[in-house]
């Protein structure tokens, strides 16, 4: 089925992000992804990013496989919240663990694999 929901979003997107750095382009789909999946399943962060990553990559006229990428890597850092993984649940019912626990250490972790993956993306695909 095709709603045609991926090119209507990509057509914002990309007018958002043309002009941007290729780094940063990048590191905009990976904490997209990176923020949703910390609230739903990472299987369905990827589904939801990956058409809009390789419309956007399209009218961007840029190789689509960083941007897919970017949505895989951001799909699985999934280490913000304790609700984003099953493990996670489990480590803080065990450990005690509050939820301002998770995004204390999280998130600046979530931003520093966003600086280093976009960096590498870069890097290996010439951007």
């Amino acid at each position: 089925v095709t709603t045609g929901a991926a090119a209507w979003l990509a057509q914002g997107v990309e007018f958002l992000v043309n002009g941007l750095p290729s780094a940063a382009q990048l590191a905009m789909f990976m904490l997209f992804a990176a923020v949703l999946t910390n609230f739903v399943s990472n299987a369905a962060a990827a589904t939801i990013g990956a058409p809009v990553a390789v419309e956007t990559a399209r009218l961007l006229g840029m190789p689509m496989e960083p941007f897919v990428l970017a949505i895989l890597f951001g799909a699985n850092l999934s280490f913000a919240t304790p609700v984003a993984y099953q493990t996670n649940i489990l480590v803080m019912k065990a450990a005690g663990y509050r939820f301002t626990d998770f995004v204390r250490v999280g998130v600046p972790l979530v931003v520093l694999m966003l600086v280093v993956l976009s960096w590498l993306l870069v890097r290996r695909y010439g951007l």
